[in-house]
C-alpha cells in the first residue's frame, strides 16, 4: 500500500544500504511513497525479512546500487568511510549519496580526503528508539524529522538542494542545515551527553543493593532520564567515540552545573538551587514552547554558492531549519523558519 508521491522525485530510484532501525524506516518510507527503492543489509536474515514484507532486497551492494539515483548509507559509524568509498565507485557521477550517521565531521573528512564532496550529503535524521533492527523499522519513525544535512559551496550545493527537496517531500523532514563541525558540537549535548547521564544513572541503580526496590517506585522522571540507555550497548559505544573530543568537552560544562547543584545540596542554599532549577526550567520552557517566523531567501542558482552556504548555516546554527526548496528561472528559492525573537 503506497500513497504515492508526486512532483520531481516520483521517478526517483533510491537503495538503502543497511537496514537497522534508521535504515530501515528510509526504506519503508520510501517504498511506501511509491519510490523505486532497493534495500541491502550484511545480514542475510535481515535481507530475507525485508523480502517478506514486499521490499528489495538484492544479495549484493552492488547489485541494489546499480542505476540508482541516491544512495542512503545508514551502517553503523565505524563503516561508513569505507562504505562510501565503494559506493562512489560503484554509482554514476550524478547519483546524490548521503549517511544518517549520529557524527558527522568523521564521514564529512573522508569524503574531501576521497574526493567525493561534488555529491555527498552528510545527513543526521534527529529521530531513533531504544529498540534495533529492521523488526523495530516503521514508516512513521522520521516523520516530520528534524534532518541534518551539511550543505558545502561549489557541486556539493546541488546535491544538497536536490536532497532537501526530497526528504522535505517524503518525509515532511524540517531540513537543519549545518556545518560538520558544529553538528558534531551541537549533538554532543543534544544528544551524545544525555546517553552518558542515562548509562550512568541506569548503570547506579543496577549497581545498587536496592535495585528491585528503585525499579518498584522508577516514575516518570527515571524513565524519561533512563530511556536511551536502552539503545544497543554498541551503537552508543560508536556514537560516543565517534564524537569523543566534542562529548568529553561538553560533559565537562555539565559536570560544572552538576557540581555547582550539589555544593548547593551540600551547603543547604536553598536560594542557590532555586536560582539553578529556575536557570535549567528555562531551557525547557523553550524546547515545549519555542515560536518561528517564516521567511523566503533565495540566490542565483549557478557560481560558487558560497553566500547560499553561509546563510544555510546560520539559519540551522541560530536553530532555524527549511521546509522548501525551490529552483526556477535562474534562482534557488528556500522557505524557512527561525526562532523568534524573545
Amino acid at each position: 500500500m503506497t500513497d504515492g508521491t508526486t512532483g520531481r522525485y516520483a521517478g526517483v530510484r533510491a537503495a538503502v544500504l543497511g537496514t537497522g532501525l534508521i535504515g530501515g524506516s528510509v526504506l519503508l518510507r520510501l517504498a511506501d511513497a511509491g519510490l523505486d527503492v532497493a534495500g541491502w543489509d550484511p545480514d542475510p536474515v535481515t535481507r530475507e525479512r525485508a523480502r517478506e514484507r514486499g521490499l528489495t532486497a538484492p544479495e549484493t551492494v552492488e547489485q541494489a546500487v546499480a542505476g540508482r539515483d541516491v544512495v542512503f548509507l545508514c551502517g553503523p559509524l565505524p563503516t561508513l568511510p569505507r562504505t562510501l568509498a565503494q559506493v562512489a565507485e560503484l554509482t554514476a557521477p550524478g547519483c546524490v549519496l548521503t549517511d544518517v550517521g549520529s557524527t558527522k565531521a568523521e564521514v564529512a573528512e573522508a569524503a574531501d580526503r576521497l574526493g567525493f564532496t561534488d555529491r555527498f550529503v552528510p545527513g543526521h535524521p534527529m529521530a531513533g528508539a531504544e529498540s534495533a533492527g529492521l523488526t523495530a523499522a516503521s514508516t512513521t519513525l522520521l516523520a516530520g524529522a528534524a534532518w541534518v544535512l551539511c550543505p558545502a559551496p561549489g557541486p556539493a550545493t546541488l546535491a544538497f538542494r536536490w536532497l532537501t527537496g526530497l526528504l522535505v517531500e517524503v518525509f515532511g523532514a524540517r531540513v537543519v542545515p549545518m556545518s560538520a563541525p558544529e553538528h558534531d558540537s551541537v549533538a554532543a549535548l543534544a544528544s551524545h551527553v544525555p546517553h552518558l547521564l542515562a548509562g550512568a544513572l541506569a548503570g547506579a541503580v543496577q549497581r545498587s543493593p536496592l535495585r528491585d526496590a528503585v525499579l518498584a517506585l522508577a516514575a516518570g522522571s527515571f524513565t524519561d532520564g533512563t530511556r536511551v540507555a536502552g539503545t544497543p550497548a554498541e551503537r552508543t559505544a560508536n556514537m560516543l567515540l565517534g564524537n569523543r573530543d566534542r562529548v568529553l568537552h561538553e560533559l565537562a560544562e555539565v559536570r560544572v552545573l552538576l557540581d555547582e547543584l550539589a555544593a548547593a545540596l551540600r551547603a543547604g542554599d536553598a536560594p542557590a538551587l532555586t536560582g539553578g532549577y529556575a536557570e535549567a526550567r528555562a531551557a525547557r520552557s523553550a524546547l515545549r514552547d519555542r515560536r518561528f517566523v517564516d521567511l523566503e531567501q533565495a540566490f542565483p542558482a549557478d557560481g560558487d554558492h558560497a553566500a547560499e552556504v553561509a546563510w544555510l548555516c546560520g539559519l540551522g546554527a541560530a536553530g532555524g531549519h527549511l521546509t522548501d526548496c525551490r529552483i526556477d528561472s535562474g534562482a534557488v528559492s528556500y522557505t524557512a523558519w527561525r526562532p523568534a525573537a524573545d
